[in-house]
């Protein structure tokens, strides 16, 4: 799956500082998965998205 969304790259590379911009820890990136998700419908695709880990 091929994203190009500036989001998707800095958020794989840096996924902390989606949790500075909230204001929460940037600890708590350690308890998700940042990834691409396609939805089966007519091809909607999140170009990222973080998943809790289990």
């Amino acid at each position: 799956m091929k994203t190009d969304s500036i989001f998707y790259r800095i958020f794989q590379q840096y996924p902390r500082s989606f949790f500075e911009l909230l204001n929460r820890p940037a600890s708590d990136a350690d308890n998700y998965e940042f990834t691409s998700v396609e939805v089966k419908q007519l091809a909607f695709r999140l170009d990222g998205i973080f998943l809790p880990t289990p």
